[in-house]
């Protein structure tokens, strides 16, 4: 028989607080969808950095989270696609490009790319 952790989920965009009870071999993000709580996901495998969220406080499991560096993991950060809990959560959503930001902003040390314009005509 599995454990079940109460997870607290901040949504930045919205203010709420969502409260959910998930259980530690089940994902997040799918279980925040079968209570009826919608949070922000796009390619459900871990690979982007939409549905990121800080740990606040407890523990998360994500050894598939391959769109985030160790060094993001390290600082709290993990994707509700492809995390289980380990213990109760309080979680806080991010910002998508906040966090691609801090994943691959030292590979643009340029700037934002423009679209449709070389970067020496910008």
């Amino acid at each position: 028989m599995s454990l079940t952790y109460t997870i607290r989920v901040r949504d930045r965009a919205t203010g709420e607080i969502h409260t959910l009870q998930v259980s530690e071999d089940r994902y997040i993000l799918h279980s925040a969808e079968k209570q009826g709580v919608e949070l922000p996901f796009s390619c459900r495998n871990g690979a982007c950095t939409t549905c990121a969220v800080r740990v606040l406080s407890g523990e998360i499991y994500q050894p598939e989270a391959i769109g985030l560096s160790p060094e993001l993991r390290r600082q709290g950060y993990a994707l509700l696609c492809v995390s289980y809990p380990r213990s109760d959560l309080e979680v806080e959503t991010q910002d998508e490009d906040e966090v691609y930001e801090l994943q691959f902003g030292r590979y643009f040390g340029r700037g934002k790319v423009k679209a449709g314009l070389p970067l020496d005509e910008e």
